[in-house]
């Protein structure tokens, strides 16, 4: 089991082979990983808290593993093959979110335990994030209109109280008073603006501009070269060291979501000023001894923030095998597909368990793998899917582009005739 390593000089040279490659991970190892081990077909939603095996470390379920469930069968389901098992799956979750996710104020908890009972309340907004961001993947499949109804409903109540001044719930690292963090306006700047292709409303649009204003005008800093984690709320930077904390995989991520939006207005400036600073995070981010990605850094040399920084966790090499390949369809710049490679070939050697056809989520500084929690303990199947599915979506445009190109030739009869 485990899907095909291509080392990374072969890659692009046949996108045939790109294609072979994630296919096979996403429906011959991801696929069977989840429908063996992760669906809770007997309470609902999924088992968020399993080790790399497969084996259950707790059987606690977190909201935001449940929504990211939905859009990623939802979204397997739309992009990639129309299998009733995949939208049988989003459903499993939709239906546990339903019932037991949500307060007398509609607002979503963080934590519940196997049978959707409230362990922990509504301390991250991130959670209610992914819920629009999955039903609305739900609704394109389904036309639900109770699940969208939901979706719009919280993200209207999200849309509020980010902006209210006493607004902390960013759990697992709550926003202390007087601060601003990038996760909320980058989240919300990729779930409003697939919310606004789901529903065509023109608001939605200008919102999810808004929200990567933000981004690009305050926490992204050009002198620093540096996508800044935390600001003052009238986005002042703060002192050392939540002020230099840089998180490359978020940063990387917060781009390709920008380049989203930017691709469907025609925004070709921004764009390019998305990619060049992914590839400052990729250059700020990569280990010159180990190789991989550090999970953060202090961009002025302090110790991190927050812990665990020195570890390679799957997410953001996910987030940076799509966003430069994205970067290059958009750009053609040669220094996305080098990159591309470098992040491909150390993510393949050391991520895939083959004997599971999954990914390890979290390794050493060495690339060994750990069990350590960081942030969640938590495996989801969000992340490496996702990437794959939009791997895939890209490739296919690729495709149409190069048959597009190809002159037509003369039919059978036509040439006899000739």
């Amino acid at each position: 089991m485990g899907a095909e390593f291509i080392p990374g000089n072969r890659l692009m040279t046949d996108t045939a082979l790109l294609r072979r490659q994630y296919r096979e991970l996403l429906l011959d190892n991801f696929v069977p990983f989840w429908f063996r081990h992760g669906i809770d077909w007997e309470c609902g939603g999924v088992l968020s808290c399993l080790r790399e095996d497969g084996t259950l470390a707790s059987s606690d379920k977190f909201t935001w593993s449940q929504a990211r469930s939905v859009w990623t069968f939802s979204a397997l389901y739309n992009r990639i093959e129309r299998r009733a098992e995949f939208l049988r799956a989003a459903e499993n979750s939709v239906r546990f979110l339903l019932v037991h996710g949500r307060d007398a104020q509609g607002r979503w908890a963080y934590r519940m335990d196997r049978h959707g009972n409230v362990i922990e309340g509504p301390t991250s907004i991130y959670a209610d994030c992914f819920v629009v961001y999955g039903f609305s993947e739900y609704y394109r499949a389904t036309a639900d209109e109770q699940a969208m109804a939901v979706a719009l409903e919280t993200f209207e109540r999200v849309r509020r109280r980010i902006d209210e001044p006493d607004f902390h719930e960013t759990a697992p690292y709550p926003l202390p008073h007087g601060w601003r963090n990038h996760g909320v306006p980058m989240i919300l700047t990729e779930v409003t603006n697939e919310l606004a292709q789901t529903t065509a409303d023109a608001g939605l649009d200008s919102l999810a501009e808004e929200y990567a204003h933000r981004v690009m005008r305050h926490f992204l800093r050009p002198e620093r070269q540096a996508i800044l984690e935390f600001l003052a709320s009238d986005y002042r930077e703060l002192p050392p060291p939540a002020g230099t904390f840089v998180m490359p995989g978020h940063a990387i991520e917060s781009m390709w979501f920008v380049m989203h939006l930017s691709a469907r207005r025609g925004d070709e400036t921004t764009i390019r000023r998305a990619a060049e600073a992914m590839r400052w995070h990729l250059e700020r981010g990569w280990d010159p001894e180990f190789g991989g990605i550090f999970l953060a850094v202090d961009i002025e040399g302090h110790t991190p923030y927050l812990p665990h920084s020195e570890m390679k966790l799957w997410w953001p090499h996910t987030e940076a095998l799509y966003g430069t390949l994205l970067a290059h369809e958009f750009t053609g710049e040669p220094w996305c597909l080098a990159w591309y490679n470098k992040v491909a070939d150390w993510a393949w050697s050391h991520f895939p368990v083959p004997e599971t056809g999954e990914w390890r989520q979290r390794l050493t500084r060495e690339g060994l793998p750990s069990d350590e929690v960081v942030a969640l303990p938590v495996k989801d199947p969000f992340h490496l899917p996702r990437a794959a599915i939009l791997i895939l979506q890209l490739l296919e445009r690729i495709r149409a582009r190069e048959q597009a190109a190809v002159p037509a030739q003369p039919s059978n009869a036509r040439t006899r005739s000739a």
